[in-house]
């Protein structure tokens, strides 16, 4: 796997600062989706000992979801942990010292994720990090949060982004920066650009379709993985995108 991380130090404190021993204490009961930021992730658990069935992560792909209930900050086990790629560069996140703590008690724990309290459905991004571990990200979709029939933009890339739909709806994007937008008539046209050193360039100018019954995120990033590469080895786009589809018949 050939995986280029995007997760600096600033996002792992953005994440660190989540982990207050107030949200150790609450529990949640929703749905989750599990989704690699990278090569498909195989024997994940999210209890000790694997006490229920191993689930995979596909790659930028929703597969079948989980029910999940317990604390709000949830460990996510993995028997033999993370396969490392000696190619790819190394994730500069730090672990956090959470994790760390946990793992010197039960090393199968390779990842947490601070879970949004009173949803009913949620999204973890699950990346590749150091020492096999996993840095991961949480997306709240809660009907609330994503209603059936838009479409939510979302910037994980490392620089900022401007996105513009249907030529009115759009705007300029830091890291972790998300906003919704309506389809007309069934489409987005949607324009991506990104700022380089002080320059903005246009990426691309492209189409999606939006049903009333779909939940749909249109995630920006920059990645290596070979989900973005075609046959003769080339990646696609300066950024690349993810979108992400849920209908209101899918589990």
């Amino acid at each position: 796997m050939r995986f280029k991380s995007l997760f600096g130090a600033a996002t792992a404190a953005l994440l660190l600062g989540t982990l207050s021993s107030a949200h150790a204490q609450e529990t949640v009961s929703l749905k989750l989706d599990l989704v690699s930021w990278g090569d498909d992730i195989t024997g994940l658990s999210l209890h000790s000992g694997g006490a229920n069935q191993a689930l995979t992560a596909k790659s930028f792909t929703y597969s079948t979801p989980v029910r999940y209930s317990g604390p709000a900050i949830m460990q996510i086990h993995q028997q033999g942990g993370a396969k490392v790629d000696p190619k790819a560069p190394p994730n500069p996140a730090p672990i956090p010292p959470e994790l760390a703590a946990l793992r010197e008690k039960d090393p199968t724990i390779v990842a947490i994720a601070k879970l949004p309290s009173g949803s009913r459905r949620a999204t973890v991004l699950i990346a590749p990090a150091q020492s096999g571990t996993y840095q991961t990200f949480v997306i709240d979709d809660d009907p609330s949060k994503l209603p059936l029939g838009k479409l939510r933009v979302h910037n994980y890339s490392p620089m900022n982004v401007a996105v513009r739909c249907n030529g009115k709806q759009g705007a300029a994007m830091k890291l972790k920066d998300s906003f919704l937008a309506d389809p007309k008539e069934g489409q987005i046209v949607y324009e991506l650009a990104y700022q380089q050193d002080g320059e903005w360039t246009v990426q691309e100018n492209n189409l999606l379709s939006i049903t009333p019954q779909e939940q749909v995120q249109l995630i920006v990033l920059k990645s290596d993985a070979d989900f973005f590469r075609s046959g003769d080895g080339s990646r696609t786009g300066f950024l690349q995108t993810v979108t992400l589809r849920r209908t209101d018949t899918q589990p």
